[in-house]
C-alpha cells in the first residue's frame, strides 16, 4: 500500500529528470523546487471536481490495470527479488505515479496541453555488492512523453521506462528501465502472475481516515515470477526471481493526524503472502485504520484489522542525512500463530529523490506453529525524514 504518489505534486516542471543520489535542484525555479513533506500532500487539499473512494469498487480486469483519470492520484508499484545463476542477489523497485493537476482537461489546442503529471522511481539494491542506487524521472502526460493506456491490457510509461503487456492479455508483462550516464543501471524483466488479484481492505476499498473519501481503491498481485536481465557495472546478467505489484488510486487518502506509515509486503516460502500497512499518528500512536491481508497458498485471503497484528521495532538505523528509521522488526499475527523477524538486506536503502524515504529489500525468518519459515519482502517507511 505505498502512498508515494503525492510526490508528483512536488514539482510542476515541464520536462523530465533522471537523478542518481545525490540529487540537485540546480536550474529549477522556486516553483519547481521539490517540497519536503509527502504526508501533507496526501492529506487531501482541494478535492472539488474529482471522484472519491467512498464505496467498494466493482473491479473489472484488464480495465482496472489502466488509468483512472477521474481521481487525483494513482500508482503502479513493482518490487521484487532477483538472483543470478551464480548466486548474486538484487532487489528492485520500479514505480509509476500519475497526478492530476486539475479536474478538467485544459481547453487549449496543443499536443503539450495536459492536466496529468507522471513521475517514476527506479531503485536497485545490489545485495552482493553492498550498494543501493536510485533514480527519478518526471514528465507531463502529453506529446507521448508519459502516460497510461486505457485501451491496452496493461501499459504505463515515462519515456523509455515502461510496464507493458506483451500480448492481448495483461500478462506476461515486460518491465524496462535504464538510468542515464556513462555506466547505466538497467532492468529488463518479464513478469508472470501465479495467483488471483487480492482486493485489499473492504473489497478493495482501503480506508486511511475517518472522513468520507479518506480512502483508496487498492489491489495487489502478490506472487509474480520474474526473469530477464539486470545491468550494473557495465555488465548485463541473467536473473530470475519473484515480484509484487500494488495498484492504488484515490483523491484524498490520509487523515489530519497521520504523519507517516510503515508498509510491508512479504512472500513466504510456504507460498503465503502478507501485506501490513501501519499508519502513524502525530502523538506517536498507531492509527486504528491500519490494516493488512494474509494470503493463503491457494490465493484465499484473511483480512487483518488493527488489533489482529503487532509490529515491534527491534533496531534502528541512522541515515547519513540524520533521520532515524526502524531497521529490524518482529511481526506477530496471533490468530494465525505467525511470528516473523524482518531485517533489511542492506541498511541504507534510502531514496534521496524529490524527498527522502526508505524503501528496501528485506529478508524474513520466523515460525508458524513451531515450524520454521523463510521469506523475502519489501518495506516502505515514510515520514521519518520530513
Amino acid at each position: 500500500m505505498p502512498w508515494l504518489a503525492m510526490v508528483l505534486l512536488c514539482t510542476l516542471v515541464l520536462g523530465c529528470r533522471d537523478s542518481s543520489r545525490p540529487p540537485t535542484t540546480a536550474g529549477l525555479s522556486s516553483r519547481e523546487t521539490p517540497i519536503n513533506s509527502a504526508v501533507e500532500i496526501l492529506g487531501g487539499g482541494d478535492t472539488a471536481g474529482y471522484e472519491l473512494a467512498i464505496e467498494p469498487h466493482e473491479f473489472v480486469f484488464p480495465r482496472d490495470h489502466g488509468p483512472h483519470p477521474g481521481f487525483k492520484t494513482e500508482w503502479w508499484y513493482f518490487t521484487g527479488h532477483l538472483e543470478t545463476d551464480e548466486g548474486a542477489r538484487f532487489g528492485y523497485q520500479l514505480t509509476f505515479f500519475r497526478q492530476a493537476l486539475a479536474p478538467e482537461a485544459p481547453d487549449r489546442p496543443s499536443s503539450w496541453a495536459t492536466r496529468q503529471l507522471y513521475l517514476a522511481h527506479f531503485a536497485l539494491t545490489d545485495v552482493s555488492g553492498g550498494s543501493f542506487h536510485s533514480f527519478e524521472r518526471f514528465s507531463r502526460g502529453a506529446a507521448g512523453l508519459a502516460g497510461a493506456d486505457e485501451n491496452h491490457p496493461f501499459r504505463v510509461w515515462l519515456e523509455d521506462w515502461s510496464a507493458e503487456a506483451m500480448t492481448t492479455e495483461a500478462f506476461p508483462l515486460r518491465l524496462r528501465a535504464t538510468s542515464r550516464g556513462p555506466e547505466p543501471i538497467a532492468l529488463d524483466l518479464t513478469l508472470e502472475s501465479h495467483k488471483p488479484v487480492v482486493l485489499q481492505g473492504d473489497r478493495g476499498l482501503s480506508r486511511k481516515g475517518d472522513q468520507p473519501g479518506d480512502a483508496s481503491y487498492y489491489y495487489s498481485l502478490t506472487r509474480l515470477s520474474a526473469r530477464g536481465t539486470v545491468t550494473i557495472h557495465q555488465r548485463s546478467v541473467p536473473v530470475t526471481g519473484s515480484s509484487w505489484l500494488d495498484r492504488e488510486w484515490s483523491t484524498s487518502a490520509l487523515g489530519q493526524e497521520q504523519v507517516g506509515w510503515d508498509w510491508f509486503s512479504i512472500q513466504l516460502d510456504d507460498q503465503r503472502e502478507l501485506m501490513l500497512a501501519q499508519l502513524r499518528r502525530a502523538d506517536g500512536s498507531v492509527d486504528p485504520v491500519s490494516h493488512g491481508t494474509l494470503v493463503a497458498a491457494d490465493g484465499s485471503t484473511r483480512p487483518l484489522a488493527y488489533e489482529d497484528f503487532v509490529i515491534e521495532v527491534t533496531s534502528t538505523w541512522r541515515s547519513p542525512h540524520g533521520a532515524f528509521y526502524p531497521s529490524r522488526w518482529r511481526l506477530q499475527i496471533p490468530a494465525a500463530a505467525l511470528i516473523l523477524q524482518v531485517e533489511p538486506l542492506l541498511a541504507d536503502q534510502e531514496l534521496d529523490v524529490s524527498f527522502r524515504y526508505w524503501e528496501g529489500a528485506v529478508s524474513v525468518q520466523g515460525a508458524d506453529l513451531g515450524n520454521p519459515l523463510r521469506g523475502l519482502g519489501y518495506v516502505e517507511l515514510v515520514g521519518y525524514s520530513e
